[in-house]
Parts: C-alpha cells; structure tokens; sequence
C-alpha cells in the first residue's frame, strides 16, 4: 500500500509561505501531539529559514502525557531558536498561555524596536501546518471568532489571508502543506490512522491491521478490553485478529466496515490516550547521561 497527497494548491501554499516569510516575526508550527515527529513536514526547516519557532503540539488531551514531555523535551533542546508547547486548543487557558509564551519569546526583538525609537506594532505571526492538525480551529480560538473555515477533514484551508488578534498579534493562515512523497510508508500509515490523509485515499484494512499491530505492542490490552477479545491475542495473526473484531461487532464477514469503526475509535480516543511517534533515542539517551 503507497499512501500519497500533493494537490496542487499545498506546492502553491509552499511557495507562498516562503515568499512571505520575511513578513513576520515567529512561526508556529503545529503538529499533532499523537505524531509529533511523522506530523512535522520535512520541507518545513525550508520554510521557516532562520525566524523564531514555536512548536505547537495540538490534540494533547488525545495523546500519551509521558510521550508528550519527552517530546517537549526533545523539540526545546534541538534547536535554540525554537521552543514547544502542548494544547489542546479548544481549551482557552492553552491558547492563553500560547499568547503569552510567544510574547516572551518576541519581547527582545519587541525591546529593540522600542530602544530604537520605532512605532509599536502587533506581533506578526505565521501559522504552519499538515492538513487537519487543528489550525483553523486554533486561529478561531486565538481570535475568538470563526473566521478560518474549519472542519474535521484534511484540505479544508486552500489560500493564505491575513487575521488581527486584538491589538497584540496579527496572523497569516496558510493552507496545510503535505510533501511530494512519503520516503517511510510508515509516517504515511500514521498520517491515515490519525486523520491527515483523506480517507478516500488508502485502504482502511491495511491502516486498521497497522493499528492492531502498535497497539497490541505498545499499549497491551486495550484492544481486548475495549472490544472484549479472546485474551490470547499474542497467538493469532493481524488479520485472524481484525476478522475476530469484525465478528465481534455483528459485521459478518465486512472487515472495511470494522476496520472503518476501528480506525474512527482510536481517532476519537475510545481507546484511550496514545501516541505514534517515539523520541529518537540518541536524544533520550543524551538526557539520561546529562541527568546521571
């Protein structure tokens, strides 16, 4: 299974971003905190060159909290220019503390303009992101209106516009930007069990069989206990186990319609929290030393 989404409006999207990057003062970049890493576009260093990062890790009430520290951890400590934050964005004390970590990361430059004896201005931001990681939803929060098209599918942005936030920031949205190719079908296959990729676009067997597999790895039982399997479960195969969920769930023999209701429960946390993506280990075994 190849899993692959370019529209010809994210290249358009990408280009624009880079054309407008000298317009604003910081980046935030979005990412799913369940993949923070396989939600993370590659082409993304490119376009954010050397301006202020802040690394906004959405849909924090669905993920692992011990997964997201480390990930915090880790995004702060790779780059200088850049910090991390964990949301969940439709909580308005996240979005609260959102604004004023970004002043404080704005406040020397905001310093210097003043010493300099140049007008104040609103912060200028640039959002950036993969399709369906919650921008639209985030920039309606930060305004307090419904002012960015929003909805719970990937593609739904697809032009760049100008946003003022009172009197402090003033926001460019940009549509989500996916790459040209998936070198790891792997990132492909979390990219379609957590929502990014439209769902016309894979098998929903093939990215159910995946779930079944990282589940069963690293969050034992919960499948078992959620749909109340057979205990062995570390003695059957992927498929032997999707046709018993599908059995399970009176569906007869419509393991699309079971892998389907699968896919959309552990969407939707009916599974509990969980995240994807591990910290690359170089990095945690640096912080272990550090800490000895």
């Amino acid at each position: 299974m190849h899993i692959q989404w370019f529209p010809g409006h994210m290249a358009k999207a990408k280009r624009e971003a880079i054309e407008n990057r000298n317009m604003v003062d910081i980046v935030l970049e979005l990412v799913d905190a369940r993949i923070p890493e396989s939600s993370r576009n590659p082409l993304m260093d490119e376009i954010v060159g050397n301006k202020p990062r802040l690394i906004i890790m959405n849909k924090s009430d669905l993920a692992d909290r011990s997964s997201t520290d480390r990930w915090l951890n880790y995004f702060s400590h790779i780059d200088k220019n850049q910090q991390a934050i964990a949301i969940n964005t439709f909580s308005q004390s996240d979005i609260t503390r959102t604004k004023k970590i970004i002043k404080e990361m704005m406040a020397e430059k905001m310093a210097v303009r003043k010493s300099k004896g140049l007008k104040p201005r609103a912060i200028r931001l640039m959002v950036l992101g993969i399709p369906n990681v919650g921008k639209s939803t985030f920039i309606n929060q930060m305004i307090k209106k419904n002012r960015a098209k929003t909805a719970n599918k990937p593609g739904v942005t697809q032009q760049q516009q100008w946003l003022k936030i009172g009197d402090d920031f003033e926001l460019l949205d940009t549509p989500g930007i996916l790459w040209h190719k998936f070198e790891d079908q792997a990132v492909g296959k979390k990219l379609a069990l957590t929502g990014a990729i439209k769902d016309t676009l894979f098998h929903k067997d093939d990215i159910a069989l995946h779930a079944l597999e990282f589940f069963i790895n690293h969050y034992p039982g919960r499948i078992a206990e959620t749909y109340h399997l057979s205990e062995k479960m570390d003695e059957k195969t992927y498929p032997e186990l999707l046709m018993e969920l599908t059995k399970k769930l009176n569906f007869g023999e419509d393991y699309e319609r079971a892998s389907e209701k699968l896919i959309f429960d552990i969407r939707d946390g009916k599974l509990g929290t969980y995240t994807l993506d591990s910290v690359p280990l170089i990095h945690q075994d640096s912080r272990e030393l550090s800490n000895e």
